[in-house]
Order: C-alpha cells, then structure tokens, then sequence
C-alpha cells in the first residue's frame, strides 16, 4: 500500500493543470492604416498628432478647395494628416498641419520641413547651433575674440588655463570635455545622421533612455555641467574675486575655441589626431604648471610661483 500511495502522489507532482483561457486578437493584428503610420514614423519620425514651429518668415497652405492660406515665424502646427502621392516628381510626401480649425492646409513635406521646427525647447537648441552659416560666422568671432582676450589677460599676468594655470585639474577636464563632446557630436552627425535626426524629433535629457551613442554624448554634457560647478567651487576657494573673474573669462574662451575647433575639424576627420595630441598636451600642462610649489611667506597659502600672493597681496620672491 505505501508503494502504490507513493506512486500516486509522484504522478500527481508531476502532472499541471493548463488553463487555455480566452482567446484575444494578436496585439500585431492592425489594420493597413495603422501600420502605414508606424512605417513612415519609423523613417520619417514624425506622424499625425505631432507638433512644429514655424521658424520661417512664412509658410505657404494649400487647403482642400486648392485655396492658400499663410502661417507665419511662430505659429504652432499640428500634423493632422499625410499623403503620398506618387506621381509628384518634386515630393510625394504631402503634409496636413493646422494651426487651428480655420487655418489649415497641405504643403510638400520637403518644403515643411525647411521652415519648421519641432515644438520642442531642446530640439530648438539644436536647430539654432546646427545653422551651418551661424557656425562659421562663431567659429569666425570666437576665434578673435578669444585670441584678443587670451593676449590682454596674459599681458596682466593673470591666470590662465594651460599656460598660467591654477593647481586645480577640474578647469583642464572642462577643456577636455568639451573638445570630447564637440568630436563626438560631429561624429553622430556624420555616421549616425538618422540616429541624431530621430533624438532632434524626441529629444531627451536622460542618457539612460537612448541609444548607446546618444547616452554617451549626453553623458558627457552632463559631466560638462558638473565640472564647470566643480570649476565655481575651486576658483571660490583659490582666488579673489576680481582674479577669478578673469580666469573664468579665459577659460570660457578656451571652451568656445575647442567646441568650434573639434566640431569643424571633425567634418575633415583631422578632428580625431587633433583630439589625441590636444589630449596629451592639456595633461602634461596641467602637470607642469597646476603644482604649488611655493608656501606665501606672509599668510602660509600655496603658491604655484613666486610674486604677489594673490590671498593676502605680499610680495614673495
């Protein structure tokens, strides 16, 4: 009797229910409308229900009665409906927006898109910084202006980054992570167009929710603001006020340079030789002149040289 009890209660462990349950439609199961609309978002990332600014001076509408009607420099849009038309051999994309129930029309897409902008703060930014004409009018201004603010404060002996440096690293690791952001920003712009076009449509400040190229450039702008904070604290610490003032000056220009330099020269690829050697040669001058080797003979605070001790203005020699 044991021997027969002990087969039954194994064959009962080994032996499960199974509930079919009701049967429910595929998730998947959508109608050919609704996967033409996640096909052209997959491509176009944009579909109905999504909202531009017009950043043009004017937008020209087709509407329905083959009427136009004007949207002008900051209306906001919203794409009610997309056509393809095939035989339009300048654009078969058409796109409805309406700004609102009485202004609304239809225009080629290609010519939409050169006058809008997604409605959204960030994608903005980006639109403003990515003006080819605006980079190289910056590129231009920064250069000079920075070579004119370099050489004035040099001539008042102040501090400078790289060349008469505090004995702190974080202004070094702010240069380098922004000669480091600008490379890689170019280099997404270049290999990964679609990957940048798709976060310039749905942008966003969390690195942890996008590809790992865009996770790790965002990674970087965040490290960027932390080190510039990092930077205010060191600097409120080491020198006066006035003194500080122009370092931060010095080391702002430095930023504009690398960020035109590495995001231009990246375009030609010399930007990648130029990040290694500017690398090495940010890190041996860090090395060399951010050490105090000095001790202020009047109050005892660590001095990089000899000369004026910029905490309590006695003269060391």
């Amino acid at each position: 009797m044991r021997k027969i009890l002990s087969c039954i209660a194994l064959c009962m462990t080994l032996t499960a229910c199974y509930h079919h349950g009701q049967q429910t439609p595929d998730a998947w199961d959508l109608t050919e409308e609704q996967l033409d609309s996640i096909s052209f978002f997959t491509t176009h990332h944009y579909t109905q229900g999504y909202n531009f600014v017009v950043s043009a001076d004017t937008l020209m509408l087709i509407t329905d009665e083959s009427d136009s009607v004007k949207v002008i420099k900051d209306d906001h849009l919203v794409v009610a409906d997309i056509s393809v038309q095939p035989q339009d051999s300048i654009d078969s994309v058409w796109v409805k927006v309406a700004r609102d129930q009485l202004t609304q029309g239809w225009v080629r897409e290609s010519e939409m898109l050169k006058s809008v902008s997604p409605d959204d703060p960030i994608s903005q930014f980006i639109d403003f910084f990515s003006n080819s004409h605006l980079l190289i009018f910056l590129a231009f201004l920064v250069v000079v202006g920075a070579a004119y603010g370099l050489f004035r404060l040099s001539r008042r002996n102040a501090y400078i980054v790289h060349f008469r440096d505090i004995a702190s690293f974080y202004p070094t690791l702010l240069c380098l992570l922004v000669a480091s952001s600008a490379t890689l920003y170019a280099s997404i712009q270049m290999f990964g167009p679609e990957t940048w076009r798709h976060f310039y449509y749905h942008p966003s400040l969390n690195p942890f929710a996008l590809p790992p190229v865009l996770g790790l450039f965002l990674t970087s702008v965040w490290a960027i603001v932390v080190a510039g904070v990092a930077v205010l604290i060191d600097l409120y610490r080491r020198l006066p006020l006035g003194d500080a003032i122009l370092y931060l000056a010095g080391l702002a220009a430095v930023c504009a340079v690398n960020y035109v330099v590495f995001s231009l020269t990246t375009l030609w690829y010399i930007g990648y030789p130029l990040l290694l050697i500017y690398v090495a040669w940010a890190l041996w001058r860090c090395a060399r002149t951010g050490r105090e080797h000095y001790l202020c003979g009047n109050c005892g605070r660590p001095l990089t040289s000899k000369g004026i001790c910029p905490h309590c203005g006695a003269l060391n020699e």
